[in-house]
C-alpha cells in the first residue's frame, strides 16, 4: 500500500486535510476508523448529534472503547441543554485541524451534517446572536400556522433563502425569520457577508471522499435493521434519561435529532411504538435524501458526478487515499456501498 511518512504541505504551503461526508447508515465511521489504523491521521467528528453527552445510541456514536483508540475531536463537548452552532462548530473544527497539523497528522473530517461541511468550507456570517422570546414567538406561530405558512412568507421577504431553505426544515425556516426580525435584514444578506471571510482553502488543501450509497433500496434496508439495532441497544432508555434531567424539551437541537424526537413523542404518549417506528425511519429517509441533494450540488462533485467504484476494503480504501495525499492530486474521490 505504500505509506504516508511524514505528511507535508502543498507547494502552496497548504496543509493537506481530508473530508470524509455521506448520508446516514452508508458507513463513514467504519471507514474513517479503518483509514486512521492506516495513515497518520486526527479525526474530527463533523456531527450535529454527537456533540452531546449523552446522545449516543440514536447518534451512533463510536462506542467509548473506540474513541479510547481513536479519539474523535467535538464528540461529547456539550451537554444537550446547550446551544451549539454551526459558527461554534466551525471555530472548534478549525483549531482541532490546527491541532492536528501542529503534531504532524493529516485531519479527518468525517460526519454527515452537511451544513458543518458547508460553513468550513464556506465559511459563516457574524449573524445576530439568538433571540430566545422571538424564537418561542416564532416557534408558536409555526405550530399554529404550519411550516407552509412560514415559508411563504419568507419567500415574500427573502426568495433566495426560501429557494435554499425547505419548507419541512423548522430549525433553519426559524432561524431565517428570526435573523430579519432582529436584525431588519434577511438571512441571506448576512449569508453573502461571509463571502470575504478568510476561506479554509486558503490554509489547507482539502480532499474530498464521499461515500454514497450505490443502491438506495438496500441503504433503506440498512437504515430500518439499524434502528432496530438501536432500539435493541436501549434507544428508548436513553430518551427516558434524557427526558428526567428535567430541564430539556423538544425544540432543542439534541432533541431534534432524527430518532430522539420520535422517542420523546412517543414516551410523552403522542403515538404507539410502532407508530415512533415508521415516523423515525421516515425521517431517517428524509435526512438521506436531503444529505445526497447536497452532495449533489457540491462543487467537488457536481463537475465529477456522484458515481465510483465500490467501496473497496480498508487496505485498498488507505491505498487511494495515500495515493491522493502523496500526489497532491485535486478531485474528489467517490466510493459507493
Amino acid at each position: 500500500m505504500g505509506y504516508l511518512e511524514t505528511p507535508r504541505p502543498d507547494a502552496s504551503g497548504r496543509w493537506p486535510a481530508l473530508l470524509l461526508m455521506g448520508p446516514t447508515a452508508t458507513g463513514k465511521t467504519e471507514l474513517a476508523l479503518a483509514l486512521a489504523e492506516r495513515l497518520p491521521l486526527a479525526l474530527i467528528s463533523v456531527d450535529s448529534a454527537m456533540v452531546y453527552r449523552g446522545v449516543d445510541i440514536g447518534s451512533a456514536k463510536p462506542a467509548p472503547d473506540i474513541l479510547a483508540r481513536h479519539p474523535h475531536a467535538l464528540i461529547d463537548i456539550r451537554e444537550p441543554n446547550e446551544p451549539y452552532s454551526a459558527a461554534d462548530f466551525r471555530r472548534d473544527a478549525l483549531a482541532a485541524m490546527d491541532a492536528a497539523r501542529a503534531a504532524g497528522r493529516v485531519p479527518l473530517l468525517v460526519g454527515g451534517t452537511m451544513l458543518y461541511f458547508s460553513v468550513l468550507e464556506r465559511g459563516i456570517a457574524a449573524m445576530p446572536t439568538a433571540d430566545p422570546p422571538l424564537r418561542a414567538q416564532l416557534a408558536a406561530r409555526l405550530e399554529a400556522e404550519g411550516g407552509a405558512a412560514l415559508h411563504a412568507e419568507l419567500e415574500r421577504t427573502d426568495p433566495e433563502a426560501a429557494a435554499r431553505i425547505h419548507p419541512n426544515n423548522r430549525q433553519r425556516l426559524l432561524r431565517a425569520l428570526e435573523v430579519q426580525a432582529a436584525s431588519g435584514r434577511p438571512i441571506s444578506w448576512w449569508w453573502r457577508q461571509s463571502r470575504g471571510e478568510r476561506g479554509v482553502e486558503q490554509d489547507y488543501a482539502l480532499h474530498h471522499v464521499a461515500l454514497v450509497p450505490r443502491d438506495r433500496g438496500a441503504l433503506h434496508v440498512r437504515i430500518e435493521r439499524r434502528f432496530d439495532a438501536m432500539l435493541a441497544a436501549g434507544l428508548l432508555d436513553e430518551v427516558r434519561r434524557l427526558k428526567a434531567r428535567g430541564d430539556l424539551d423538544p425544540g432543542l437541537p439534541a432533541i431534534r435529532a432524527v430518532g430522539y424526537r420520535q422517542a420523546w413523542d412517543h414516551l410523552a404518549g403522542a403515538f404507539d411504538a410502532a407508530e415512533m417506528r415508521q415516523r423515525a425511519l421516515a425521517a431517517t429517509r428524509g435526512l438521506l435524501r436531503r444529505q445526497l441533494t447536497w452532495l449533489r450540488r457540491h462543487p467537488a462533485y457536481a463537475a465529477a458526478g456522484l458515481a465510483g467504484p465500490a467501496a473497496p476494503d480498508g487496505d485498498a480504501a488507505a491505498g487511494l487515499v495515500l495515493h491522493r495525499l502523496n500526489s497532491q492530486t485535486s478531485g474528489p474521490i467517490v466510493m459507493e456501498r
